[in-house]
């Protein structure tokens, strides 16, 4: 039941922050619409931890300005190869293995990787634990295999180091 209170929370000030109108007529019909869609959720089953993984916020707070911090430095290399007139790529498909094992932790994952600019995550082989990645460069290949994101997509799904 907490979680769907949670989540009728985030769907309501979700609302708010679109709606921009607060009379008091429409911040109760948005209240009473977030409640009954939450319920709907919960009785449609998406108001579950891999729906609505509000207990990963604390550690989302961690993670999302290292990824942010990530995709800034890849936009900058990824421009300047796109600005460099001689085209300095070297395209890359590989496996790297996952480490992940949630659900959630397995979208942040692959969603993080594809995020970046110049990798995106090709194919995801669950059985095997594996990505299958392309990479615009060999070091972006390189930063990928080296397994900080994973290391870090792990401590956020609630994994050990």
């Amino acid at each position: 039941m907490l979680r769907t209170a949670s989540l009728a929370l985030f769907l309501f000030a979700f609302w708010l922050l679109l709606s921009g109108h607060y009379t008091p007529w429409l911040v109760g019909a948005g209240l009473v619409i977030s409640i009954l869609l939450a319920l709907a959720g919960r009785r449609l089953g998406f108001a579950d931890e891999e729906g609505h993984p509000v207990g990963r916020l604390l550690a989302g707070l961690l993670y999302w300005p290292w990824l942010a911090r990530e995709i800034v430095k890849s936009s900058l290399s990824v421009t300047r190869i796109i600005l460099d007139p001689k085209l300095p790529i070297s395209p890359q498909l590989f496996h790297t293995k996952v480490s992940t094992r949630t659900p959630v932790g397995i979208a942040t994952y692959a969603n993080s990787i594809t995020l970046t600019p110049g990798t995106i995550t090709a194919g995801v082989d669950r059985e095997q634990g594996r990505f299958l990645v392309h990479a615009l460069t060999k070091a972006g290949a390189d930063d990928v295999e080296a397994g900080e994101m994973d290391r870090r997509v792990r401590r956020f799904e609630g994994g050990a180091e």
